[in-house]
């Protein structure tokens, strides 16, 4: 196993995406195998108590590992052996052969959230291809109909976060509004990626920094009520699990994700994540009513389509942005 060669392609690998971008995954080199963890620290238990998000983020980071080495000449397999007391989800190891995969590194580097202004959702072949790479897992992909029925369940769903103290200050953590903060160029959602003018991510840090007292003012509500990101176009997809989901398969189910957005990125389109409406119970339960499908096989909600301009690279702790 070339452990060096594998090195020189982790800037590459650490291009997966992660909720609040916080990249928890961790690697660990070992005689003969590669250990694919995580890190506690970069995780989000308030925001995302289940770890949903994390098995996710770790799912997208193990096949971003493959598609890599694979473009790479790397022969390389994933073995799941998902372990929370140990923080690991698996192993990657030499294989007989390459990973098959239609998609290159250039794919993954080129691949960003975009939360400006789409148009143009998904044609039907599109959302059957991304039906497709679902069901491979035996979930599926559904477009919700109407996308601008869900404005009042995700003003519902942001309301009731930002109402929450414990929330705020997780995602205050994670926040980068300024260029002079110390880890703008490293981790977390940058101004410039939340698609943040200066005067509005100067209003929203001094909102975050007076929250204690102007919260039981409403502030909760305003925050909530300042940002329509269904009025900047596009499509909602949700991705639907397969029955009775464990760990292990979430991890699985994530790696399906990545190859679901790699799958827009090639047909020209981008995806903004709108987690918050299935972090609500009650928005999840009416988004499950909505699409009929049980609401906790509900895993991953975005808005989809075609950006009219690249949107910024998110930053990384490897190999810089």
């Amino acid at each position: 196993m070339d452990i060096a060669a594998f090195r020189a392609l982790e800037p590459l690998c650490w291009r997966a995406p992660s909720a609040h971008n916080t990249q928890p995954w961790r690697l660990r080199y070992e005689p003969g195998a590669i250990h694919l963890g995580w890190d506690a620290a970069d995780t989000l238990p308030v925001a995302d108590p289940t770890g949903r998000d994390l098995r996710l983020s770790l799912g997208a980071f193990v096949e971003t590992c493959l598609i890599v080495a694979a473009d790479a000449g790397l022969r390389l397999e994933y073995a799941a052996d998902h372990d929370e007391r140990h923080r690991r989800v698996g192993w990657l190891r030499p294989a007989r052969h390459p990973y098959q995969t239609p998609f290159r590194t250039t794919d993954v580097w080129e691949r960003r959230t975009d939360r400006g202004r789409l148009a143009d959702g998904p044609e039907q072949d599109t959302l059957a291809a991304l039906d497709a790479v679902a069901r491979q897992a035996g979930g599926g992909v559904r477009a919700v109909p109407e996308p601008a029925r869900l404005a009042a369940l995700l003003r519902t769903a942001d309301r009731q976060q930002y109402a929450d103290p414990a929330v705020v200050a997780e995602l205050r953590r994670w926040l980068r509004l300024d260029p002079t903060h110390p880890s703008y160029d490293v981790d977390g959602l940058s101004d410039r990626c939340l698609a943040l003018s200066r005067p509005a991510a100067t209003g929203l840090r001094a909102a975050l920094a007076a929250y204690p007292l102007l919260r039981p003012l409403g502030l909760p509500r305003l925050l909530a009520a300042a940002d329509d990101p269904l009025a900047r176009g596009g499509a909602v997809l949700v991705l639907i699990a397969p029955a009775d989901l464990d760990r292990t398969g979430q991890v699985e189910v994530g790696r399906v994700l990545m190859r679901i957005w790699l799958t827009l990125h090639t047909a020209g389109l981008a995806a903004h994540p709108l987690s918050q409406l299935i972090d609500v119970a009650a928005t999840r339960t009416a988004l499950g009513a909505l699409l009929d499908v049980a609401p906790d096989r509900l895993l991953h909600v975005a808005r989809v389509g075609r950006p009219n301009r690249p949107a910024p690279r998110s930053a990384r702790r490897v190999g810089g942005a």
